[in-house]
């Protein structure tokens, strides 16, 4: 049996641009309305950096500009009907201002796995505060014990699992096999110990299993597919969207220049056409179709394995929920709630662990 864990990252625009009720209360609302209607589970990845520059603005000004009041509401109402909330960081925000109407980051730290270790475990332990203190008087049970680092940056990860494990943190879930990204934030993924079953990490790297480790990592669903499986109505409004919200200049990585330019993009786009990529379980840019057969082919491949429920996580974000991804998500919603037997929801912070590494072996 799976576990479908949906996984939403909450946030505003990568550049820092956007209203926080548009694109983090309002779409995680019909989210949650959805979820209501199938019995399923959220667990919300809260960007705390970004929230607390938002509680930071209300307190020094007296004005709820960017609406911190409703995110803090939604938050602990979602722990209070039984959803979930995890930590999720952009760390260019702790150092970020207000700069026409946007909040301009600190680039600097854009790179979480670059950062060195004691600042790196302050920012964990700050944000796993900041939600504890938060959640707690809603449920006193709640626990802070989930990681997802933004851009996916666990790379190199010797001070990254250090600072997790040292403030209490069990899981990472930042982590997709096949994949590699060589830019403002670098990683190759490709040698992961597995695209859905979690294994206790290596003290440095993320993606090698050592059964004395004690923190796991829980990866977001991927297969390596060719490139015409990512073709989806969701994915031309994600490239939309990003091309309107893109870095600012001095922060993106510099496009090849020179005479090598021509050749250098021609190369590229050879190799996407000809090679196979990460494909992952994204709710915002695959579709309904897409997301029920790669549950599908999971529950062939993997169900039987092992003696605890498979995690099959899927990763979203609030500000790419539309409504028309809402007309996508609700039949792979339905297939799994029509299939109990096969599949059940749940959330990241809700005993998805084994018992012990060998329960996944």
């Amino acid at each position: 049996m799976l576990r479908v864990i949906f996984t939403l990252d909450y946030e505003i625009h990568g550049n820092g641009q956007g209203c926080p009720r548009a694109l983090m209360v309002e779409p995680t609302d019909r989210l949650l309305r959805l979820f209501d209607e199938y019995g399923a589970k959220l667990t919300i990845m809260a960007d705390v950096a970004e929230i607390m520059k938002f509680k930071e603005h209300k307190d020094t000004h007296g004005q709820d500009t960017y609406h911190y009041g409703a995110i803090a509401s939604q938050l602990r109402r979602a722990i209070q009907s039984g959803h979930d909330v995890q930590l999720h960081i952009h760390s260019s925000y702790f150092n970020a201002t207000l700069e026409d109407g946007g909040w301009a980051q600190d680039w600097s730290e854009y790179d979480f796995a670059a950062l060195p270790y004691e600042r790196m475990k302050w920012m964990v332990a700050t944000g796993k505060k900041y939600l504890e203190s938060l959640l707690r008087p809603v449920d006193p049970n709640y626990r802070c014990v989930a990681f997802r680092a933004a851009n996916w940056s666990v790379s190199p990860s010797r001070n990254v699992v250090k600072a997790l494990a040292d403030n209490g943190i069990e899981i990472d879930t930042s982590v997709f096999k096949y994949g590699r990204r060589n830019g403002l934030v670098s990683f190759d993924y490709s040698h992961a110990d597995s695209p859905i079953v979690p294994w206790p990490v290596k003290d440095d790297d993320m993606c090698v299993r050592d059964d004395a480790g004690v923190l796991w990592e829980v990866p977001i669903y991927s297969e390596k597919r060719w490139l015409g499986a990512f073709v989806s109505p969701g994915r031309v409004y994600r490239a939309v969207t990003g091309w309107r919200h893109k870095l600012a200049q001095h922060a993106a990585p510099s496009a090849p220049g020179g005479h090598d330019a021509p050749d250098t993009a021609r190369r590229h786009w050879m190799s996407m056409v000809l090679n196979k990529h990460a494909w992952k379980a994204d709710f915002n840019q695959c579709g309904g179709r897409q997301l029920t057969k790669a549950l599908r082919r999971a529950a062939r491949q993997y169900d039987g394995k092992a003696d605890s429920l498979l995690p099959f996580v899927l990763i979203g974000h609030s500000k790419l929920f539309t409504p028309r991804n809402e007309g996508a998500v609700r039949p792979f919603l339905a297939h799994s709630a029509g299939h109990p037997d096969m599949f059940q929801f749940g959330t990241l912070g809700r005993s998805i662990l084994p018992r012990s590494a060998g329960d996944l072996m």
